[in-house]
């Protein structure tokens, strides 16, 4: 399926803490946005692999994705091997997206951050015809990078108020991660996280007027046509 946006997390709920009011505004608009998750987050302390995608699934149809999909590369194994970078590459190029989000760099999960970087080879990859010569090449217009838990400096925020109802709808899907039951442990994501993302996204927004908003930071400058008109 040919894509418009494709965003990559390491595992299931990383795209949904970072962008998924941004992800259902553009759904909301028409256009063709996919996840791909790297791992099944077999790692995780609390929930299954099984419930975790049941949970996915769910947030997949709250956000109105047009797919998802799961490359079952290992929880905490993620590196930057030829095996890895072949797999997120061959993602891109079956979906031809225009636009790839990612991880930002900085973050206190590891696999976060190695997820990060595989894409922005795999990016770069993607768009070399002698590279995998069995799929067409594929030209990503636009990389951009969004925060999971730890913030760095926001090129650019996406006004989210209007969506901030399904991001948080979203989330809760994934109550094996967020909610305390019987039999789970204590992590920081069942601590009152979902609190502190909606305290990060008013925060964010707060200097534009705005209710809520999601940031994101970029390799490359952020092009507009002219100054006073609206943002590419």
């Amino acid at each position: 399926m040919s894509l418009d946006i494709l965003i990559f997390g390491a595992h299931a709920d990383d795209a949904e803490i970072g962008m998924a009011g941004t992800i259902a505004k553009h759904t909301a608009a028409g256009m063709k946005v996919g996840v791909c998750d790297l791992t099944k987050a077999e790692m995780s302390s609390n929930g299954t692999v099984e419930r975790r995608a049941e949970e996915a699934e769910e947030a997949s149809r709250v956000l109105g994705l047009s797919c998802r999909t799961n490359l079952g590369l290992p929880d905490r194994g993620l590196y930057i091997t030829p095996e890895h970078i072949q797999a997120v590459t061959a993602e891109i190029r079956r979906h031809a997206p225009k636009i790839v989000f990612a991880p930002y760099w900085e973050d206190r999960h590891p696999d976060h951050v190695m997820c990060s970087k595989l894409v922005q080879e795999a990016v770069f990859n993607a768009k070399l015809r002698n590279y995998m010569p069995n799929m067409p090449a594929t030209q990503v217009k636009e990389l951009y990078f969004y925060f999971i838990n730890d913030m760095g400096p926001v090129d650019l925020i996406v006004d989210i108020t209007e969506h901030y109802e399904q991001k948080e709808k979203s989330l809760l899907s994934y109550r094996s991660q967020f909610e305390i039951g019987a039999g789970t442990v204590s992590t920081p994501l069942n601590q009152g996280y979902i609190e502190r993302v909606r305290a990060r996204d008013s925060l964010l927004g707060q200097r534009s007027l705005i209710s809520f908003a999601e940031g994101f930071a970029s390799i490359t400058p952020y092009v507009v046509g002219q100054f006073g008109a609206e943002a590419r």
